[in-house]
Order: C-alpha cells, then structure tokens, then sequence
C-alpha cells in the first residue's frame, strides 16, 4: 500500500473498533468510549495529528505499565474555587473529561472553577474540552504542558512543550469559537507524521540537535520545534507550563517524559482549566447579543484579495467535520497497517475494508 494512500471509514465503524482494541488493555467500557471519542473528534476535525494515529503509542504504554488504564482519580479540594485532580497516571483523555467538568461545576456554583491536573498524559486536542465548556454555556480557558519539544529563546536545547492554550466561547445558536493554538511554530503531531511517512518537513520549522536548521523530520524530532512568534512563543510556552506544570504538582519542562522516546517512566503531564460562568459578570442574553456582534462585524470585515470569507476561530474545524461525518475519517496507510497490527495481536475482527 502506497504511504500516501488515504481510505474513508464511517466514524462509529472506526470508534467500535477502537474501543474494542482499547478494552482489550483493561480499560472499562465507559474510559474506553471516553477515550476514543477524543480521538475521533479529533479526527473529525481535521486535527489528525491527535487522532487514531496516536492509538497504538497510548496502548503501547498501557501495555508496558506506564499508564494506569485503572486509577483511582482524586480531588484535592482547600478553596470552594479550585481543586487539584490527581490523575493517578491515567489516560489523559479521562483526566481531561474529569477535570473540565469539575471546572464547569465549580463555576456554576461560584462563578469561577479552576482545576489543576498532576500524573496525567498527553490528552489530545484542547478544544475538545473548550467544546464541553460550550455545550455547558460556560467560558473556558484551557492549558496543557507536553514533553520537551521547544527550545527557550536564544537556545537550541528543548526544554518546554509545545505547550498549547485554548479558549472555549459559547454562542446562542450558532456554533461556539474555539480558540486552540500550540506555542510552536507548528504542531509537533506533523513533525511525528512526517517522520512515519519518510517526507521532508519545511524550512523554518525546527532544528536539529546541534541547533542547525533541517527539513529532516527525525533529526528534528530529536533536535527542537521553533516556537511561534519568537520571543512570544517562548513566553507563552513558559506561562503553560507555570499553571499546568509548576502549579498543578505534575511535571514540567525537561521533567515531563515522551511518550514515543521514554518507554520507561510515566509521562506525568499536567494541564489546566479555568471556567467562567458568563451570568457572574452579566446577564447571559446581553453578553450573547455583543458576542454575535462582534462575530457579525468580524465577518463583514473588508476581505484582502483573493479572501472569499473570513473565518472565526473553530468554523473551519466545524466545517470539516460536517463533512467527514458524510465522507467519512480519511486514514494514511500508515496509521491503517498500525490499527490493522492491533488487530491481529488483540484477536479484535476486522472488519473496516
């Protein structure tokens, strides 16, 4: 099968299968659905670099005892306003849910809810719990530190993550803006994705381990991703990691672990959410009224040349997702023979050609 190769599966095919294999490594029915719908919606939104191509890495480290795919997950709780969940090493996708929810509840009750998480994992795409936040009509601000990837500014050692923040808008009728960025240059997902498919990256994305620039996505993965915006970029990375890393009592910088490159130590990532209930600052049908003002406005902006519509943060991913719930999750050959390998080795059918 050609590398570049993509064939469509129905989502709820790919999710039944995916849950199946992930039960197979002692998750419940109900974490295994939890964890797998964070990676189908990340694929339906386009955002394949945290979608079924990290399956068999998270199951991998089950396999291995660096994730607990049984925890026991506890909140620490000194303020009425903030809690500290200990995710006990387990998947993050379930410490995520835990935690924003938490949050959402917090900030029901007195306006605002923070949750810090310790012992956790790479939990997939931050928007996914700003979605959560959304659906809840509560604004939220969301965190996440990761394994060294970005260098500090006038280094070339990586030291931070690559350290995304997200905010979660909700909108009266209308779908809610997702704001969800990394402080890299680009996403490490598509570095990783580069590597799997041996294909060259582009220039001014990273630098290999002697601080040389290179279109060599190995050598970049071991090296370090450029931060977004320079200077700003490190900021930010480093502003990450003081509320998900340093606060939350979870690793951070050089003192999280990789998921792909230790296979010895739990990763022991952190992240962090901040809720706002919209009603503690103003009533919620005038605070919806100014938001779909300044959508309206954004979107009757003055177009450059060549624009056919300007886009508010989380409408393309939106849009995507229409569509792939009718054509169907696009798969690489290579993220296909690696789900058709756990298969095999989990006695799971196959029945997705």
């Amino acid at each position: 099968m050609a590398t570049n190769e993509q064939i469509y599966f129905k989502p709820e095919k790919l999710k039944a299968f995916a849950v199946s294999v992930s039960m197979k490594y002692g998750l419940s029915k109900g974490d295994a659905e939890i964890f797998i719908d964070n990676l189908i919606d990340a694929n339906l939104a386009g955002v394949d670099t945290h979608g079924l191509t990290r399956l068999s890495i998270y199951l991998k480290r089950i396999k291995l005892g660096l994730i607990n795919p049984h925890p026991v997950m506890t909140f620490e709780q000194k303020f009425p306003i903030a809690a500290v969940l200990n995710a006990d090493n387990g998947l993050g996708q379930i410490a995520g849910e835990k935690a924003v929810r938490k949050a959402i509840e917090l900030a029901g009750t007195y306006g605002l809810g923070a949750v810090a998480v310790r012992s956790s994992q790479h939990f997939g795409a931050l928007g996914y719990y700003c979605n959560i936040a959304a659906q809840n009509e509560v604004i939220c601000l969301a965190f996440t530190n990761a394994e060294p990837a970005l260098p500090p500014w006038g280094s070339y050692e990586a030291y931070f993550g690559t350290n995304p923040l997200a905010m979660g808008v909700p909108m009266k009728g209308e779908i809610p803006v997702i704001i969800d960025l990394s402080t890299s240059i680009v996403a490490r997902g598509k570095i990783i994705s580069a590597a799997k498919r041996k294909i060259p990256i582009p220039e001014g994305w990273a630098l290999d381990p002697e601080g040389n620039p290179t279109t060599d996505a190995e050598k970049a993965l071991a090296g370090a991703v450029l931060t977004m915006a320079g200077p700003k970029g490190y900021a930010l990375a480093m502003m990450v990691d003081v509320l998900s890393g340093v606060l939350s009592g979870s690793g951070f910088g050089k003192h999280v672990h990789s998921m792909y490159k230790d296979l010895k130590n739990g990763a022991d990532v952190g992240h962090f959410f901040l809720c706002i209930a919209i009603e503690a600052f103003m009533p919620k049908k005038n605070f919806y009224e100014r938001m779909k003002t300044m959508r309206d406005e954004i979107k009757n902006s003055a177009k450059r040349e060549g624009v056919d519509e300007i886009y508010i943060p989380g409408e393309r991913k939106k849009k995507i997702k229409s569509e792939r719930l009718n054509t169907g999750i696009p798969l690489s050959s290579d993220v296909l023979d690696e789900l058709k390998a756990l298969a095999k080795e989990n006695n799971v059918t196959w029945d997705l050609d």
